[in-house]
């Protein structure tokens, strides 16, 4: 992967600059190709810059540019790279970029800059992983989690782990060439002990993931109920302004209307619906088939009555009452009153999503997984060693699965550090990556 590649490292489009990435061998003769500077970039320093014009084939300038120098080992990808920094626009890049690849350098693929420092040693695979997530985040909560990730707090978790778990292997395979009687008396409560030491490392890993998904992918929140039940003026309200027609008539709200908001630092899919009724009319019975549609894939439904309602809720829905200043709340149900206490209304419900979805206000100060996959890994790795646990409870009988188990366990964890890898999981790991990157 040592060819030199080149991509627009910044959003295309209009903007003051344009940054253009190249990485790679030869991408200082490259460079050389492209100014007429006294002294080439190939003989600049690393950490230093130059102003300089590009020119293209024929000899004509393309553009005036900044060029900043970076040596192998120390750069992004850890290979000689150059960036240049050109006018933004439509027409300066393509022009700089086609001279690029005349001059044979490739396009990059996407993800290969992080792609390159994985493999050259910059970065774990997590912190590969995070890179993407920064740069997708939602939120200034998911971005500072994805931004510990990059600069090593899961690596720093998931290290001592995986070598406590590779070493623990070692010894047990090591054992097998010994009788059990001539092992130490106490070899089974020892191993035992160590192992459940590891699972509990695990297992407190594996906690974070429910918020970590939150914060990274947010939540679906459903607002459901009858016809003129508040769910279009809640929407408002928790939104902080007016997103939803709110009207007296039944039935105004005939498709769903989803916006986020956040909530301490957690995107808050919201959902207004169709209110949810016999339908009269064709468009507004297609209206109440999404919403019971909605209702099943919910991480949490508020269910909205303004009058007394005798239809049950759906199965786990938080029931709100919406109109406290007009008819008494039905026991068990959330009080609030939109229209005379708005600020109190909103707060009320959203604390009740707050402890829907077990949301911690503060940081997390912690390492969390930050993907599916990490957390495929790390739960294999978990029922990995619950197994080994097991097979050691058999005995003798059960060291050679119990070495297989963790030798599994370890495999997994290593997984996710990059450790170990085959070509179709970097594949799947960096084609996620926007080009530039």
């Amino acid at each position: 992967m040592s060819e030199p590649i080149a991509a627009l490292a910044t959003a295309s489009g209009m903007g003051g600059v344009a940054v253009i990435r190249l990485s790679g061998d030869e991408v200082y003769t490259v460079a050389d190709q492209l100014t007429r500077l006294k002294t080439p970039p190939s003989q600049r320093k690393a950490g230093t810059f130059a102003y300089a014009s590009l020119y293209d084939g024929k000899g004509d300038v393309m553009d005036d540019a900044v060029l900043l120098f970076f040596r192998a080992p120390h750069s992004y990808t850890g290979e000689d790279t150059v960036e240049l920094h050109v006018h933004g626009g439509q027409i300066v890049p393509q022009r700089v970029l086609k001279r690029l690849w005349e001059l044979g350098v490739r396009p990059d693929q996407p993800g290969e800059f992080t792609k390159r420092a994985f493999l050259n040693g910059r970065m774990d695979l997590t912190q590969a992983e995070a890179v993407a997530d920064i740069i997708a985040a939602r939120s200034p909560r998911a971005e500072r989690a994805a931004r510990a990730n990059l600069q090593g707090q899961l690596g720093q978790t998931l290290i001592p782990l995986y070598e406590d778990t590779l070493a623990h292997s070692v010894q047990v395979e090591h054992l097998l060439d010994f009788d059990e009687g001539e092992l130490p008396d106490d070899f089974f409560e020892e191993a035992e002990a160590t192992l459940q030491q590891l699972v509990e490392r695990t297992q407190a890993l594996l906690a974070t993931w429910h918020e970590s998904r939150l914060v990274r992918d947010g939540a679906l929140v459903v607002l459901a109920g009858k016809p003129n039940a508040g769910k279009s003026t809640l929407l408002n309200l928790l939104l902080g302004y007016e997103r939803a027609i709110v009207s007296n008539e039944a039935g105004t709200t005939r498709d769903s209307i989803e916006e986020t908001f956040l909530l301490d630092g957690v995107p808050i899919r919201l959902t207004d619906t169709a209110g949810l009724r016999d339908a009269p009319g064709a468009v507004e019975r297609e209206g109440v088939s999404r919403t019971k549609a909605l209702l099943e894939q919910a991480d949490v439904v508020l269910y909205l009555t303004a009058e007394p309602d005798n239809d049950p809720p759906p199965q786990g829905a938080i029931v709100i009452h919406t109109k406290t200043d007009l008819t008494p709340a039905p026991a068990g149900s959330l009080a609030i009153s939109v229209r005379c206490e708005p600020q109190r209304a909103r707060e009320t419900v959203c604390q009740a999503l707050r402890d829907a979805l077990k949301l911690s206000q503060g940081e997390t100060a912690h390492a969390t997984l930050a993907n599916e996959r990490q957390f495929a890994l790390l739960s294999t790795a978990d029922k990995a060693l619950h197994e080994a646990i097991a097979a050691f409870r058999q005995g003798d009988l059960g060291y050679v699965p119990a070495a297989q188990q963790l030798r599994a366990a370890a495999e997994a964890l290593g997984d996710i550090l990059g450790r170990t890898y085959a070509d179709d999981l970097l594949d799947r790991v960096f084609s996620t990556f926007c080009v530039g990157k």
